[in-house]
């Protein structure tokens, strides 16, 4: 897996490049069918993956390809699941908090997966086999690190080396994460209960995948989501925080998010940090 989890951080972070040049334009913005907004760094980026990705031996599944019919894709046993703008209404609202997501999908469970985030230049990849990582400054660190000679084992050997190992330490008061654009009377309720238990809570808002990130990489012990979201938004997510060790399930079930459904609208969910004990 060594080879195919280089290839996703090389891919993510061309695309992450890309993704800022225009952002540092006067860029303008469309709007898809669901009112969603769409720009020219949503298309760019798609592009570079799918141009990176399509080397492999796996079809891809986009956000900007979603078109493709359930009787094609349900036959898929692994597939690439990727999201080439998470946040596009951060990246519209310039507040840096939007997302690069690229997952690797078995049995219908992510086992890999990477994130970038181009205006912090952070990279966040996971797996079970070599657990979940951060790395600052990523971009020239990819360059500086790696000699062309190394053979792409070699190199994510290099990369989880340099890299920060996650979860890190957690804050002393339970902190939970919640969506900036999406935020809901049910997360409210959530930390009303939560308060009953640990006292005082903390509740931060964030965009994009980066709040999965956060419960991952320690930052908060919760994340629940009761809102819509769409399977690309969430894969690469949901592999590194397992790969650090949290949990990410079904909000009233417990039972594991799954992937390449016929409908690919996820349900809600929760995100808990390891050692966690909570339900609905």
């Amino acid at each position: 897996m060594g080879p195919l989890l280089y290839q996703a951080i090389e891919a993510a972070i061309e695309a992450g490049q890309a993704i800022l040049k225009i952002y540092k334009t006067d860029f303008t913005v469309a709007h898809k069918p669901d009112q969603s907004p769409l720009t020219l760094a949503d298309s760019e980026s798609h592009r570079i993956i799918v141009g990176q990705l399509e080397t492999t031996d796996f079809p891809i599944l986009s956000e900007e390809g979603r078109q493709l019919p359930y009787k094609k894709r349900q036959a898929w046993n692994t597939f690439w699941l990727l999201d080439p703008l998470d946040g596009t209404k951060e990246f519209v609202k310039r507040n840096g908090e939007f997302t690069v997501n690229i997952a690797l999908i078995t049995d219908g469970k992510p086992v890999m997966g990477v994130i970038y985030v181009p205006v912090a230049d952070v990279l966040y990849f996971g797996t079970l086999q070599n657990g979940a990582h951060k790395m600052t400054t990523a971009a020239n660190r990819l360059v500086a690190l790696l000699s062309p000679e190394e053979d792409k084992h070699q190199r994510i050997s290099e990369l989880c080396a340099a890299a920060e190992r996650l979860p890190l330490p957690s804050p002393e008061r339970f902190t939970v994460v919640g969506s900036r654009s999406h935020s809901t009377p049910d997360v409210d309720a959530i930390v009303e209960k939560l308060k009953k238990r640990h006292g005082d809570v903390d509740l931060i808002p964030a965009g994009s995948s980066l709040k999965i990130c956060m419960v991952a990489e320690g930052r908060a012990q919760l994340y629940p989501r009761t809102g819509p979201t769409m399977e690309w938004d969430t894969a690469a997510g949901q592999a590194i925080a397992e790969a650090a060790g949290a949990q990410m399930v079904v909000f009233d079930s417990g039972e594991p998010m799954r992937y390449n459904k016929e409908n690919l609208l996820n349900p809600w969910f929760i995100v808990k940090a390891r050692g966690i004990d909570f339900e609905v």
